[in-house]
Order: structure tokens, then sequence, then C-alpha cells
């Protein structure tokens, strides 16, 4: 059983490493997917996800209370995509992330949980509060995510480099 955080920029090969690396893991394995269909471009997006990983990942969809899935979910290893659009969700419910809670339910869940996240904070400083607060939480989240991993990963061009 381990952590395992994958990060990195817009379309760097984070998800497609993910869920190689689940793959490595066994074969009952799960896709905890926290985006949500609100428009055509994220349905397409969605949808592009879904013929990436193939049939062979068992689908949950939960945008907000994540460490609850986590926690009910029985699988050889668990990717959770993505932390980053997990906390957008929060934050439009106006709601904090749990991340004591998150971390204890993917240690007691008996299988790998791998979190696929973006760094946000490498960019210019947002010109608005939301989207300030936005990266300030998505840089704390990240940053307890890992100091709890097993592993950690740092995704450039497609090409895993090993953090931890």
């Amino acid at each position: 059983m381990a952590i395992v955080l994958v990060g990195g920029g817009s379309r760097s090969g984070k998800s497609s490493f993910a869920l190689e690396r689940a793959r490595q893991s066994g074969s009952h394995l799960g896709f905890l997917a926290t985006a949500q269909a609100l428009d055509d471009e994220m349905r397409c997006r969605i949808q592009a996800h879904q013929r990436d990983r193939g049939a062979g990942f068992t689908t949950l969809e939960e945008p907000v209370d994540i460490a609850a899935a986590i926690a009910h979910s029985r699988f050889d290893a668990l990717v959770v995509d993505c932390l980053t659009m997990w906390i957008s969700n929060l934050l439009f419910a106006g709601r904090e992330p749990d991340i004591a809670g998150l971390l204890t339910a993917s240690r007691e869940t008996g299988g790998d949980v791998l979190f696929v996240t973006n760094e946000v904070g490498c960019g210019i400083v947002p010109e608005n509060e939301l989207a300030r607060r936005f990266r300030d939480i998505a840089g704390r989240v990240n940053q307890l995510v890992a100091q709890q991993a097993d592993e950690v990963y740092w995704m450039v061009f497609g090409c895993p480099l090993r953090v931890k």
C-alpha cells in the first residue's frame, strides 16, 4: 500500500503516468474522477480521459467528498484525478479541504492511492482574490500530500522525474 503523488503542468502526462503506475499494482483498478461535466469543453475532456484509460478501471465519480469515496473503495490501486479539480469544487461549494481525513482514508483503504495534481504556483500572481486563494490552497494541499506520500513524481513533457 502506497500513497503516490503525480504533479506537473497542464498536459504534461500526469494522468497517463498515474494510470500506468496503477496498472503495476494489480488487476483490480479504480479511477476516482473529480471533474464535473458542466460545459461542452469539459465533457470532451472527460470523454478523452475515459478513452485513454480504457476498460481496465472501475470509474467512481465524486467531485467533493473524495475521502469517503476512497474509504469505501477496495482496489489494488485507485487513481484520484485530480486534486486541483477537487479543490476547485470545494471552493465553489464553500468548503475547505480536509487533508488529514483524505490521507487517513488513503492509508486505510488497503491499496495504492495515486493522486494526480496540477502545479499552479509557477506562473504570475492571479489577478483576483478567488484565483489567488485557489493557488494558495492548491500549493498547501500539494505540500501536505507530498509530505505523506511514499512516492512523488514531477511530470515534464511526458517524462516522469521521481522527486521522492
